[in-house]
């Protein structure tokens, strides 16, 4: 007797450029009904509307927070290159002063050999060695003035990013304060809908939940499943629907597009 090998199904991969437009015949092939499968959608959209309020409540206060620790962390940065420069003059402070040590001991050197030369040849060479040691010391000397203005002008530009520093950090903290007191205040509610959209998803399958999020984040409203507006238009875009396709809506026996915006389109009422 010959047995029957059951075929499989093939999963084809996920594109993350699909819409609903793209997904519709695959849509209805699935264990969840399309009736639940559509008013999960319709369910997870009002949770994620609700969702967004919140977040909009914070405004640009999680933008302006990032904001400010970068511009703190640039002023930091600057200021341990500010103070490596210091550090670097300090050094070359040092290094001309021990220059200049060397430069005297090399005229006291010389001078007291022209106590003891026996020609105007000699006298002329030791004479042009102290010259060139007189030369080297006031380099030094002209060195050591310049890095002390330098590091002055330094001194100057670490206290003014201090300045800064006290400013920008008072003003992070006070935002850190706001933020955070707003959050605090809608961390329940938040943490309620988190919870609601997670179940809305599971009864969504991964490629529907796909265009879903895509749909969101390309429309400036953030709604990617809408009722029928005013009896005959889209929710969404405001476009009319055509006759047919409200029928098809009102049944939610379909996945019904917007052919203009390409939001998913369902009947509300039959929910409730």
């Amino acid at each position: 007797m010959a047995t029957t090998k059951k075929t499989q199904k093939i999963e084809t991969p996920i594109d993350r450029h699909e819409t609903f437009v793209s997904i519709r015949k695959s849509f209805a092939d699935s264990e969840t009904s399309v009736p639940e499968k559509l008013k999960a959608l319709y369910e997870l959209q009002q949770t994620d509307c609700a969702i967004d309020k919140i977040v909009q409540l914070r405004g640009e206060l999680p933008m302006e927070v990032e904001r400010l620790e970068n511009e703190i962390a640039e002023l930091k940065a600057k200021a341990d290159h500010v103070n490596l420069l210091i550090v670097e003059f300090t050094k070359g402070i040092a290094e001309n002063k021990h220059n200049i040590s060397e430069c005297e001991l090399q005229i006291e050197k010389y001078r007291a050999q022209i106590q003891n030369i026996s020609n105007s040849r000699e006298y002329d060479s030791i004479n042009k060695e102290v010259e060139n040691q007189e030369l080297l010391r006031q380099i030094a000397e002209k060195n050591i003035g310049e890095a002390k203005e330098k590091i002055e002008e330094k001194k100057q530009e670490i206290a003014f990013i201090k300045e800064k520093l006290a400013v920008r950090n008072g003003d992070l903290e006070a935002k850190k304060a706001e933020l955070s007191a707003i959050v605090e205040s809608t961390a329940k509610d938040e943490q309620v809908l988190q919870a609601k959209r997670e179940e809305c998803a599971k009864k969504i399958d991964a490629r529907t939940m796909s265009a879903y999020d895509r749909i969101r984040q390309s429309v400036n409203n953030h709604l990617a499943v809408v009722g029928v507006y005013n009896g005959n238009s889209c929710g969404g875009c405001f476009s009319t629907i055509a006759p047919q396709q409200l029928i098809n809506i009102a049944s939610n026996k379909k996945l019904i597009i917007c052919e203009y915006c390409g939001r998913i389109l369902v009947n509300p009422d039959n929910f409730e």
